[in-house]
């Protein structure tokens, strides 16, 4: 007797300006179906549905009514944007159907729709924020896509450095898709900050990183150690694009490729077996990896596929992810999960500079910051990775 099919939608950009991030989400993503499918733990397998929204919100709302018009079809995994999500959100609660939203964002959201697999603010940008604070980092420049990912971390960052006695020399945003930089560039090496926190996304921040590294050249400047570049969204992925200019900068994330876990042992192993030659995961196509995995674990205990029945088992589970143990936050709908501070590398990996000792509850709202400050000071988030 075969297993009965259950209708599920995967929303990712393969073209647009993050086009190279929707595609490792989507890899991601059809990775755990075809190992669901292969479980004899599950009943059922996933019968998938794909649309390309191509980088666009208009295209990210007609794909998302489009999944959910197919019969019986009620999860979507997908989106990378905070705009993408925000846009589509009507649309599942209007049809009762759920989201599985598999990137870091920055937070300050909840909805009865939305399951949220990727860091929320206390996973990323907080504890990036303090690790720069911990390194003498004190002066900031501040460049982003011109969009609420960026606006928002840019706020939590800015506020926790004030706290702190530190201070922002400036910030500047871009148009998601520009890749003009060399006048931000230039405003940049005439503050020389300590650090620059980046959250452009996509090609605009693959030509900023390659245009600050010549123009530090041009100017006698070794640009990691002197204007290093900060972020919570540099990927494996990302840096063979990025070229030569790829080693250096300081991401924070929960995931990386060099965790050494069995679960990502057998994550990298199945990998290369599906997508030979790609290159590298990323924490985005984790991610995906483990939202398409907790619902199989939620339909399989709730014995339904119906959303009210997954939500409510939903925080009854728990799935060894690749970065680790991982579940989700009964109250909030977010993934406590492990976060990280690692350095890129010419290999196209990041050496892991710091891992949280414990799992990490998420706080979207980032109810209990003022407390996460004595970090600094008191109990270290974070251990060194030696």
């Amino acid at each position: 007797m075969g297993k009965t099919p259950v209708p599920l939608g995967l929303m990712f950009s393969q073209a647009g300006p993050y086009a190279a991030v929707g595609r490792t989400m989507l890899r991601g993503a059809q990775l755990a179906v075809s190992e669901i499918a292969a479980d004899p733990a599950h009943d059922f397998h996933f019968d998938v549905h794909m649309v390309d929204p191509g980088g666009r919100n208009d295209g990210y709302v007609a794909g998302a009514q489009a999944l959910l018009a197919v019969p019986g079809l009620r999860h979507v995994v997908g989106c990378y944007t905070s705009s993408s999500r925000k846009e589509v959100l009507p649309v599942f609660e209007k049809l009762d159907a759920v989201l599985w939203y598999p990137s870091h964002y920055e937070g300050f959201e909840t909805s009865e729709n939305i399951v949220y697999t990727g860091a929320a603010p206390n996973q990323h940008v907080v504890p990036l924020t303090h690790y720069i604070l911990s390194q003498g980092g004190r002066r900031a420049f501040m460049v982003g896509s011109n969009y609420i990912w960026a606006w928002e971390n840019n706020r939590i960052m800015r506020e926790i450095l004030g706290r702190n006695g530190a201070q922002v020399l400036g910030e500047r945003y871009l148009p998601i898709d520009e890749v003009d930089v060399d006048e931000i560039v230039g405003l940049i090496l005439r503050h020389r900050p300590d650090f620059i926190f980046s959250t452009l996304i996509g090609q605009s921040a693959y030509s900023f990183i390659r245009c600050l590294r010549r123009k530090c050249g041009e100017a006698g400047l070794d640009q990691p150690r002197d204007l290093p570049v900060l972020s919570c969204s540099l990927a494996e992925f990302e840096l063979p694009l990025i070229g030569d200019a790829c080693d250096g900068h300081i991401s924070s994330s929960v995931y990386f490729s060099s965790v050494r876990t069995e679960a990502n042992h057998r994550f990298l192993a199945a990998w290369e077996q599906h997508y030979p030659g790609v290159g590298q995961t990323s924490a985005d196509a984790e991610a995906s990896y483990i939202a398409v995995h907790m619902l199989a674990r939620a339909i399989r205990r709730a014995g339904s596929a119906e959303p009210a029945a997954v939500l409510a088992a939903l925080h009854t589970v728990s799935f060894e992810a690749p970065q680790g143990l991982v579940q989700i936050d009964a109250e909030n709908r977010h993934c406590f999960l492990w976060p990280r501070i690692g350095r890129s590398r010419h290999d196209g990996t990041f050496e892991i500079l710091h891992s949280s000792s414990k799992l990490v509850r998420p706080d979207p709202y980032l109810v209990w910051e003022p407390l996460a400050l004595s970090a600094l000071t008191g109990e270290q988030m974070l251990r060194l990775v030696s």
